[in-house]
């Protein structure tokens, strides 16, 4: 008897239950990069610095890179639906007590809860797909999931703005609240449960990744904004992290109940997509987080002109996603990987012709070929990262997958953001050392400014132009970063088998 069979799944229930899982991840991911704009308007309201309000994002982040890895772990101790069911009452009630918060230390507290249960609705969500879509639709099964997970970050900053400026910060959180209710009813109805099994829970092995994930995701949240290596805060949280990860693997190597089952990593294709998809989201979620700073401080674009830029991307894809879902049924899976990475490659290599002149019209097809890219790429990847795996595997290898998601944009957004720091100073003093009366360029620029080079009103503008110029240098050097880093994954497409209908274990 096959499991569709045994599930008792009709196609209508199918489709109520994509529904439904649609639902929480597109609300989980969204609450990633909803709060970013809101920022401005918290500091003022709940008392905090800055730098301090940052940490609404960073206990987020945190909480979540913790409890990802623990997906497999808890979906064989507690069941599916058990664990689906309590992760979204308790995002729901920490999304309330967000609203409700009124100093700092709440709304951080808040947001940690937030993480801790939002989790584990994506790899859920992923896992469950996975299991009641039959091999033929498994394309079309990533293809719906990774709508939400594609285009939430991309509207994300868009409607938190919009949502700031016409009501309040608190509704960011508000609005989760229906859209968790309808999810939590039905699934209730809808999802089935699956058997359990109690494991021993090994509480060292799960203090040592707690400590090690969470320490890394603080190094890279607040490297840049605490100037790295030169704050003693993120030199000790670097030597944290370094001891735990350590102690861990080795730790964890051969043992059979740890916390992370290792032997995930045996399996070729599991393996080389996970890397894949990490060195994916340094490009893709770098890029996410840095194009809207170069739109509205270099270029003058409001937040909702920059977040209009971003949509032709969301749109384009899921064009791409589509596409690659019918792809699937036609060529080796390994091809259309390969199609995705160099429309993405080609369409971040667009974005380093980028200039300060640069047209809205101009910069909407790098972000659509972009867009293409990223929906053909990830479609089949997450393909050829589950389909592979046992079904007794499948939660935990959905719970890994996604944290190289989030870990691989978590190092983008760091690594982009202290490039684009380093470069523009970098940039303004080659730049500087051109502003000589010799030079022929500065004296016709002179000229055609009607200016004295030793008046203060040409200083005062000369400085804004090699700082904005030099910004802008450094952000195309940000993309060029990209482009090479997408190129560098073809070859892990050589270390993948060719999927075959046998390797799709978790059919129906």
């Amino acid at each position: 008897m096959n499991q569709i069979n045994k599930l008792n799944i009709n196609t209508t229930e199918r489709w109520i239950i994509t529904f439904t899982v649609m639902l929480v991840t597109i609300i989980e991911v969204l609450d990633m990069t909803i709060v970013n704009v809101s920022l401005p308007t918290m500091t003022g309201e709940l008392g905090a610095t800055s730098d301090q309000i940052t940490w609404v994002l960073t206990s987020y982040i945190v909480a979540s890179a913790i409890m990802m890895p623990l997906t497999g772990f808890l979906v064989t101790s507690f069941g599916r639906k058990k664990v689906l069911i309590t992760s979204i009452i308790g995002f729901l009630i920490a999304s309330m007590l967000c609203g409700l918060s009124t100093s700092l230390g709440e709304i951080v507290l808040f947001r940690t809860l937030q993480g801790v249960f939002g989790a584990l609705l994506v790899p859920l969500s992923q896992y469950i797909l996975n299991d009641i879509f039959s091999k033929e639709e498994q394309g079309k099964a990533m293809a719906i999931w990774g709508i939400g997970i594609m285009i939430a970050p991309v509207v994300g900053p868009t409607l938190g703005g919009y949502i700031t400026d016409a009501l309040s910060w608190r509704w960011i959180f508000y609005m989760n609240l229906p859209v968790c209710l309808i999810s939590l009813v039905l699934a209730w109805g809808f999802i089935k449960e699956t058997a359990t099994k109690q494991l021993k829970i090994d509480w060292l092995g799960l203090s040592l990744m707690a400590t090690a994930v969470g320490c890394l995701q603080i190094f890279l949240d607040r490297g840049n904004t605490s100037d790295w290596f030169h704050s003693k805060f993120i030199v000790i949280v670097c030597l944290i992290w370094i001891f735990a990860l350590i102690a861990f693997v080795i730790r964890g190597i051969g043992k059979s109940d740890n916390i992370i089952n290792f032997s995930l990593f045996k399996n070729r294709n599991f393996t080389a997509a996970t890397i894949m998809l990490a060195v994916f989201g340094v490009g893709i979620f770098g890029i996410i987080a840095v194009m809207p700073l170069m739109l509205e401080h270099l270029m003058g674009y409001s937040s909702e002109l920059a977040g209009l830029l971003m949509l032709p991307r969301g749109i384009a894809a899921a064009v791409g996603m589509a596409m690659a879902a019918i792809l699937m049924k036609r060529i080796d899976i390994r091809w259309a990987i390969f199609a995705g990475i160099v429309a993405s490659a080609y369409g971040s290599y667009l974005m380093c012709q980028f200039n300060l002149q640069t047209s809205f019209a101009a910069m909407v097809w790098p972000s659509v070929v972009l867009g293409f890219g990223t929906g053909l790429f990830f479609v089949p990847l997450s393909t050829a990262a589950l389909t592979s795996l046992s079904e007794k595997d499948a939660a935990e290898g959905a719970g890994l997958f996604n944290f190289a998601r989030n870990l691989g944009g978590s190092i983008g957004i760091s690594l982009l953001s202290t490039l684009i720091t380093r470069e523009a100073q970098i940039n303004w003093n080659r730049l500087a050392g051109h502003g000589y009366l010799t030079n022929y360029h500065f004296r016709h620029w002179l000229q055609v400014k009607h200016l004295i080079a030793t008046s203060p009103l040409a200083i005062s503008q000369l400085i804004a132009v090699i700082a904005k110029q030099s910004s802008m240098i450094a952000f195309l050097d940000s993309y060029w970063a990209v482009t090479i880093s997408f190129i560098a994954m073809l070859p892990l497409i050589l270390l993948m088998r060719k999927i075959k209908e046998q390797d799709h274990k978790m059919s129906i």
